[in-house]
């Protein structure tokens, strides 16, 4: 029975070869080659099959496309829907090749070409690897670029199929790297030690893989070492000003306070030297006045010595007197003692006739 089957496989034969892993990017087509010849015992239905491969024994084999009783099953797996035909239309006159365009990364994997026409059968299986070209790249720098630090040069691509090689060079000036500079390709780093201003210009990163590459473009500008002493000065003589500005605002401020709390109470207090108004005083007046042409008019002989002390009041006091206190008042003049007829009578006195006495007390 084993010699039988063996004798029944040699009937139909796979003439493809090629054990090479075939590489291609992403969006491209690619062509899965089965060519296949029929023996002359090969009588019965032919039946092409081609199937995705579980990389796990566990998970089950994907039928990509089929060909059987003479008509073409294309969307036998969704993810390759519209993508993957047979190379001819009629693939029975020995060509299973099939094309797969509009690559994807997820359409990696082992493939597996199986033809059968009773009694032969025989199958052929290829690795297709879709590898991804580098995405832009992205060039940054890391620590500070000023003379005699250190500096670091990074180039990195968020997406493409490892292996990607990263390539520094300078396009400026000299197109030399710094003497100091240290280049790691596969991390895209360019470690410089104590850069200097020679160093300024512009760095282009090229990062490939088999299948493709990009750039992109750094412009390195390298300062002179800055004062700190000086900023640190400046900033010190700002603060002091901010805080000068701070207090006098402060003290602007507490002084129309004080001032206004001032004014305040100054209104509020009720002061006791304040002179009584100019209307008491000319009432104190006219009511003094009359009262003494009063007690002129009424006074006789006998009390005119009181009359003459009286005369005092006839005199109009001044603010100033008026204010003084009683203890103060100023005594009558010694002239005010003695008046004339002429001055009493102006006053408004009576004359009073008075008998002449001679020098012993009798009336002449």
């Amino acid at each position: 029975t084993l010699v039988c089957v063996h004798y029944l496989a040699l009937g139909l034969e796979i003439t493809s070869t090629g054990t090479t892993p075939i590489e291609v990017a992403s969006g491209q087509t690619v062509k899965l080659d089965c060519q296949f010849n029929l023996a002359q015992a090969d009588s019965g239905p032919l039946d092409i099959e081609w199937s995705l491969l579980a990389a796990d024994n566990q998970n089950e084999d994907k039928v990509v496309i089929l060909y059987s009783g003479d008509r073409v099953y294309e969307n036998y797996y969704p993810p390759m829907k519209d993508r993957v035909h047979f190379s001819t239309p009629d693939p029975k006159n020995g060509d299973a090749s099939i094309n797969l365009s509009m690559l994807k990364s997820s359409d990696s994997g082992t493939y597996q070409c199986k033809v059968k026409k009773a009694p032969g059968i025989s199958s052929r299986k290829m690795q297709l690897i879709v590898m991804v070209r580098p995405s832009k790249p992205r060039c940054t720098t890391e620590g500070q670029a000023e003379e005699g630090k250190n500096i670091v040069l990074r180039c990195s691509t968020p997406e493409g199929t490892k292996p990607i090689q990263y390539k520094w060079d300078k396009i400026t000036d000299s197109k030399l790297l710094p003497a100091s500079a240290v280049l790691d390709p596969v991390e895209g780093t360019i470690n410089v030690r104590n850069v200097s201003t020679s160093a300024s210009g512009t760095y282009r990163c090229v990062a490939s893989n088999r299948v493709g590459t990009d750039e992109c473009l750094l412009v390195l500008k390298v300062t002179p070492p800055q004062n700190t002493a000086g900023m640190i000065a400046g900033i010190i003589i700002t603060l002091l000003l901010l805080l000068l500005i701070v207090a006098i605002l402060v003290f602007c401020w507490l002084r129309v306070r004080r001032r206004k709390k001032y004014e305040k109470e100054i209104c509020n207090e009720i002061r006791e030297d304040v002179p009584p108004p100019k209307s008491r005083i000319s009432t104190a007046r006219s009511f003094t006045i009359g009262s003494q042409r009063s007690s002129l008019g009424s006074m006789s002989p006998s009390n005119l010595p009181e009359y003459t002390l009286k005369s005092q009041y006839d005199k109009i006091p001044s603010s100033e007197e008026y204010e003084r206190p009683p203890s103060q008042a100023p005594l009558p003049p010694p002239s005010a003692m003695r008046m004339g007829g002429p001055s009493l009578n102006r006053m408004g006195a009576i004359p009073v006739m008075i008998p002449a006495q001679n020098r012993d007390g009798s009336i002449v």
